[in-house]
């Protein structure tokens, strides 16, 4: 009963501050529709320029492909010979296409061009994705024109894109927004709380109450939990009422894994807000910790692609575990018995994170 009162103390005194209740509950769903938006993959109007030195019909239509497509924007079609290198230095262009006659006689009984394409790699992920795209326009082309001709390829290969057929990013990017808002307001949230006390000189009032250590920890770290479960679940229904994400999986197994990754992100805020002496520490300890949790939970790019040197840090980050299963449960759809390792493994860096900042918190109390 002593820690009820505590965990209603710590939600009231969240309550009453009315500027908060608006970060807590409206700001992460205007964060995940933004940045659902903005954090995407997906290539959509790349500008191209066109210079077609070719006299035949096959180049013609297969600009006009290009064309008809959303994925590319055609900024001009000429046919000088001209170096149009400039274009992509001043970043007018992303993408030159330049179509000649073959050389090569098979090619030129055929009346297929050659082509080539020039890409400014400066960003490299979109340059690699949208000269898979001018290839596969090129490929799909000759393929139809020699079935036209009675001429088809003996053996063609078939991909099939299991979990996310239309291939939307926003399906591999949604359910990763939701953990990392949910990192962002329990961190913060909890970092701060303990500073406040010491602070605010209440401290002292709360070590002499009836409540024991165990309490006290607990107490400050239900109320964010509470808050985070509730924030998840905003999210959950933004990503997939607002952006159509298919939710396949269990949502036991789902707020499972949340609250084993909650028990591990709370037990560090607590270890930051234990060891700064200001609000102000605490906070930017949190942001650096955020931003290295983040980087190094596969959000953005493959945890394989980090170097070995670092894997460590990696296998460390609770983040990455969710961001893992959180996905393979949305689009998977995927039970327990497909991400048990990685729950044992969340499970045990939760335990030991709350070991290490209890036995601090016990040594922060005794001083």
């Amino acid at each position: 009963m002593k820690l009820f009162y505590l965990i209603k103390k710590e939600l009231i005194e969240i309550v009453r501050q009315k500027e908060l209740l608006v970060l807590m509950f409206i700001a992460p769903v205007i964060q995940i529709i933004i940045l659902g938006y903005v954090i995407s993959t997906d290539i959509r109007h790349v500008p191209v320029g066109i210079v077609n030195l070719s006299k035949g019909q096959a180049a013609g239509q297969i600009i006009q492909r290009v064309r008809q497509t959303q994925l590319f924007r055609v900024r001009f079609v000429s046919d000088c010979n001209e170096d149009y290198l400039y274009l992509l230095k001043k970043g007018e262009v992303k993408t030159i296409l330049i179509f000649r006659d073959a050389l090569d006689k098979k090619r030129s009984v055929l009346n297929y061009p050659e082509v080539q394409i020039l890409m400014d790699g400066i960003d490299s992920n979109t340059s690699m994705i949208a000269a898979g795209y001018f290839n596969g326009i090129i490929k799909n082309y000759i393929l139809s024109d020699m079935e036209m001709r009675g001429r088809g390829l003996p053996l063609a290969g078939k991909t099939v894109f299991r979990f996310n057929p239309q291939l939307r990013s926003i399906n591999y990017m949604g359910p990763g927004i939701v953990a990392f808002l949910l990192t962002i307001i329990t961190m913060f949230l909890t970092s701060a709380s303990l500073v406040r006390e010491k602070e605010q000189q209440t401290l002292d009032t709360l070590l002499i109450s009836p409540l024991s250590t165990l309490e006290i920890y607990i107490g400050k770290a239900v109320p964010a939990a509470l808050i985070g479960i509730v924030d998840m679940v905003i999210g959950l229904l933004v990503v997939v009422l607002w952006f159509g994400i298919p939710f396949r999986g269990n949502l036991f197994y789902l707020f499972l894994t949340a609250l084993v990754y909650l028990t591990a992100i709370l037990s560090y805020a607590l270890l930051i807000s234990v060891l700064s002496a200001t609000q102000q520490q605490a906070m930017f300890f949190a942001w650096f910790s955020l931003m290295i949790f983040l980087l190094m939970s596969g959000f953005f790019t493959p945890v394989d692609n980090i170097p070995p040197t670092l894997r460590i840090l990696a296998d460390i980050n609770p983040l990455r575990y969710l961001m893992k299963i959180i996905r393979e449960i949305f689009l998977k759809g995927n039970g327990i018995a497909y991400f048990w390792k990685d729950l044992l493994t969340l499970a045990g860096i939760a335990l030991t994170l709350v070991s290490i900042s209890l036995l601090n918190f016990k040594r922060f109390i005794s001083k």
